[in-house]
């Protein structure tokens, strides 16, 4: 398909590109799962079928373990001397696939212009029963987004994708990003208060394939989308986000939230937002860990879950192994190689050392696209009770969502069917213990809102890279440390945010002049003022 774009992603030329798409698009989606026309419901699946979100090589290799990855320290990374240098082609191709479609993203900004410049030329009959696509439509380019504002700051976007009524293309301003933020809040509001009342369709159910044409998952999705953000932005417009979530949380049937219902053996498959694989799918993340050195890293492992005998560990890190006389003999223990090693010393003590788990991540084709969780949604409730309400409701928020992850990753591990071996989740007594344990129990923590920042931050771990870094510069935790000797100058330390991609500032170079003052790598994002 056609790239109608100028400046790689700067806007999709809709009218022109809706008929040359569709016969793309239908050759693409001939399932009940896909799409069969270039329509609404047609291109709402096309925004949902999104590689930057399914857990696909491109993504993970690219992008997550060479950036956020390394940022948040989420990803083991070779220590050399451009470790923090930002990639500007991954980058690029990043921006691109929110912008447009094809290539390894399907372009959610596209797809949303094109939903638009339909449902616009619909009759009012139409209009009623093409509405709820558009709201669900609407909860999942503000999802993506709000990362990239998270990843850049200002981004183009209220003029991104438009085509004037002349039929003249106008680059696109970029947008505030704080404006944007309250905007994305005020439409969650909108879209969360809309599934409460919404009735499904068959229609809407057969194109779905994230929710499956459930009104109640898209409220709860709108609504915990609407909860991340308003945290996020919690310390530097406090009033605003005290308010909302307070109301939010004492009002629980207006506004439903993906909570896991208070079970802790909870089912992430009937409760998380997850976009699983299609039935069609037999894509594994073997070749992204192939290329990338997949090892434990040092905070997680050694500074977090080793000293709290975390349960979750055989089903995020395997021992490793190394062969003796000639067979391949297991590492005793789980152990993270030092944060500070040297390039020599990691290439010359990988056999020593933990790494991913294979039947959780590296062969797992059942692994799905993760968008919001559970064990997050409680964790964002602990802090907000710490903050603001009760220290009791804290505790018993984070004792849920502590709970709550450790059935997620055997959860995700279970669903491996390649034959390897899978992990039972541990009896109730020793998830408890685990909770209870010193430097992990809530009640005897020096300092609470740490102990919910870190178990988020590793909750969120290898495929919520962005995630996890996004809230590591917000919260300034975990306590992480970087080798900055013998880097490159100027990339001695990790940024603080992305540097627009070069077709960006090329072809868009008028409008990129308002905001090139503030594109440093170490300019931080409006709600990081710590």
């Amino acid at each position: 398909m056609k790239k109608y774009i100028i400046g790689m992603g700067l806007f999709v030329l809709v009218a022109g590109s809706f008929s040359s798409c569709k016969k793309a698009l239908e050759e693409k989606y001939t399932n009940p799962e896909k799409s069969t026309t270039a329509s609404i419901p047609g291109f709402f699946t096309a925004m949902l079928n999104n590689d930057r979100v399914a857990a696909k090589y491109w993504n993970v290799r690219t992008f997550l373990s060479i950036g956020p990855g390394v940022y948040a320290q989420t990803s083991y990374f070779a220590n050399g001397n451009a470790a923090y240098q930002q990639s500007d082609s991954y980058g690029q191709q990043y921006w691109d696939d929110f912008y447009a479609p094809g290539g390894n993203g399907s372009g959610s900004m596209a797809q949303y212009r094109s939903m638009e410049v339909a449902f616009n030329e619909a009759t009012d009959a139409e209009k009623a029963t093409k509405e709820i696509f558009m709201k669900a439509g609407k909860v999942v380019l503000i999802e993506q987004a709000a990362k990239m504002v998270d990843l850049w700051g200002d981004i183009p976007y209220t003029e991104a994708g438009s085509l004037p009524t002349n039929s003249t293309i106008t680059l696109p301003k970029f947008d505030d990003q704080k404006e944007l933020y309250t905007s994305f809040i005020a439409d969650l509001k909108d879209a969360g208060t809309y599934f409460k009342n919404a009735q499904s369709t068959a229609e809407f159910a057969k194109y779905d394939i994230l929710l499956s044409g459930s009104v109640d998952k898209w409220a709860r999705y709108a609504n915990s989308l609407r909860l991340r953000l308003l945290m996020r932005m919690s310390n530097v417009d406090e009033t605003t986000a005290r308010t909302e979530i307070l109301a939010m949380l004492s009002d629980p049937a207006n506004f439903p939230l993906v909570d896991g219902a208070d079970v802790a053996a909870y089912n992430p498959r009937t409760t998380d937002i997850l976009l699983s694989p299609l039935t069609n799918s037999t894509s594994t993340l073997v070749d992204a860990f192939r290329e990338g050195s997949w090892y434990a890293t040092d905070y997680m492992l050694n500074k977090v879950m080793l000293p709290a005998n975390d349960p979750r560990i055989p089903v995020i890190y395997d021992k490793g192994s190394k062969t003796v006389n000639g067979k391949l003999v297991q590492n005793p223990t789980f152990r993270a190689m030092p944060y500070n090693f040297t390039t020599a010393q990691q290439e010359a003590s990988f056999a020593d050392y933990a790494l991913v788990d294979s039947g959780t991540f590296l062969l797992n084709a059942s692994l799905p696209g993760i968008l919001i969780t559970a064990p997050e949604v409680n964790l964002l409730k602990a802090e907000a009770q710490e903050r603001w309400g009760s220290t009791t409701a804290a505790k018993a928020a984070y004792d849920l969502a502590l709970k709550q992850s450790v059935s997620f990753y055997y959860y995700l591990n279970n669903l491996n069917t390649s034959g390897v071996k899978t992990e039972t989740l541990p009896a109730p007594s020793v998830i408890q213990a685990f909770v209870d344990s010193p430097g992990i129990a809530y009640a005897t923590a020096t300092n609470k809102l740490a102990n919910i920042h870190t178990q988020k931050w590793l909750h969120f771990g290898i495929l919520q890279a962005t995630e996890a870094w996004s809230e590591y510069r917000r919260t300034n935790t975990p306590a992480l440390q970087f080798v900055t000797t013998g880097k490159i100058s100027g990339f001695d330390v990790p940024p603080t945010r992305l540097i627009y991609p070069s077709g960006e500032k090329s072809y868009n170079s008028a409008n990129y002049a308002a905001v090139q003052a503030e594109d440093t790598r170490l300019t931080k994002i409006f709600w990081d003022v710590n």
